[in-house]
């Protein structure tokens, strides 16, 4: 059966459990993780948290963090190449470990509908997190790719980008496209602590 994603008004009390950590031996890990990679490959999405779609383990999948082709989508200028592009990159047990810069984005998620909010989050992360072999990474992720996975780890949280959101719009899909073109990802800093940015960017603003 196709999946769906779960949004805020079939079951927002769902998308607000903490997802579980990943035991690699779980029998059913395989397919959960094809039910995740197939969603993505079959929607316009960035990424996924796998509590999205019914299954509340700690999984994230990243599509396309391109910012070429994202802002080629938001004028609907992508070639077909484009409209497929995907990073097919897992993540089982994800941890964020350090985090800097700042930077601020209008953020849309499949599951709260047409609600965009304004959202900060930082440049670069360093994130630890295991393959679907069970091996052990340390990456840096940057720019568009950080507030994207970001997004997705609060989802593992149960956290919505709408809680942390200093404004809030409700807005069509292809209204927020229009809208992206003259709000685009903003970066505010690409280094310093991001929690001592953040707080400094708030008492500013």
């Amino acid at each position: 059966m196709k999946k769906t994603a779960i949004t805020i008004k079939d079951n927002e009390k769902y998308l607000r459990q903490v997802s579980s950590k990943v035991d690699l031996n779980d029998k059913e890990l395989k397919n959960d993780i094809n039910v995740l990679a197939e969603y993505c490959k079959e929607n316009g999405v960035m990424a996924m948290a796998a509590v999205q779609l019914g299954i509340s383990k700690r999984l994230i999948y990243i599509k396309n963090t391109n910012l070429d082709i994202i802002n080629k989508i938001q004028k609907n200028e992508t070639t077909k190449d484009e409209e497929n592009y995907n990073e097919s990159r897992l993540l089982i047990n994800p941890v964020i470990i350090e985090r800097y810069g700042l930077t601020d984005y209008w953020e849309a998620c499949a599951s709260c509908l047409d609600f965009m909010g304004h959202v900060k989050r930082p440049y670069k992360i360093i994130v630890e997190y295991l393959d679907i072999d069970g091996k052990k990474h340390k990456d840096i992720f940057e720019g568009l790719e950080s507030t994207v996975l970001s997004h997705e780890m609060d989802h593992l949280d149960g956290i919505l980008h709408m809680d942390i959101a200093d404004e809030v719009l409700e807005m069509a899909e292809e209204d927020r496209k229009v809208f992206r073109q003259t709000h685009p990802y903003n970066i505010v800093s690409k280094i310093g602590k991001y929690q001592d940015l953040l707080q400094n960017n708030s008492e500013k603003n």
